[in-house]
């Protein structure tokens, strides 16, 4: 399950989300059929193309999402009267292989001010072969949100929280 961590593979392609971690970290994997710097691409610039509506505040209403993509970035919804709204920073930076966001959410899906407050995101992406990434989805810290992480850690690990979001990112990914 850790692979990533020391930068092996076992190869080959997978067609499914693996899902691993502990009481505090969360970990969510998954093989894409792209070059690494494309599978980056497809989760960072064109993350609007695969986020779903009933994931950000703006709902239905939901114009764009998007990440600066730059060391500090801010990562933001954009809703159809114009409005934005901070999800996220980013706290590291280094195309094509990482990118770490402070996860300004709370448990209860409110906006988190202040990043010492956030959970952190961490999404590194791995060459197994030149056309085949393994994308690795590190959410910690969730004791930084207070009350309700656990809970929280729980949904975010669920089919409804990050093995979604990873399998709309490779439908997504997977189009030309």
């Amino acid at each position: 399950m850790f692979e990533w961590l020391f930068g092996k593979s076992k190869g080959g392609a997978a067609d499914h989300v693996e899902v691993g971690g502990t009481a505090e970290l969360l970990v969510i994997s998954r093989k894409v059929a792209l070059a690494r710097g494309d599978a980056f691409t497809a989760f960072v610039d064109r993350i609007g193309t695969w986020w779903p509506k009933d994931m950000t505040w703006a709902g239905e209403r939901l114009a764009a999402v998007s990440i600066e993509p730059r060391l500090n970035g801010r990562a933001t919804e954009r809703d159809a009267s114009g409005a934005t709204r901070e999800w996220g920073t980013v706290l590291s930076f280094e195309r094509p292989s990482h990118i770490v966001i402070a996860w300004q959410k709370t448990p209860a899906g409110d906006a988190e001010p202040s990043e010492a407050t956030a959970s952190r995101v961490d999404v590194r992406f791995n060459a197994v072969d030149p056309q085949t990434t393994e994308i690795v989805v590190v959410h910690r810290d969730f004791p930084r949100h207070g009350d309700g992480w656990q809970g929280y850690r729980a949904k975010m690990g669920s089919k409804t929280g990050w093995p979604r979001l990873i399998e709309l990112y490779a439908a997504s990914a997977a189009k030309p």
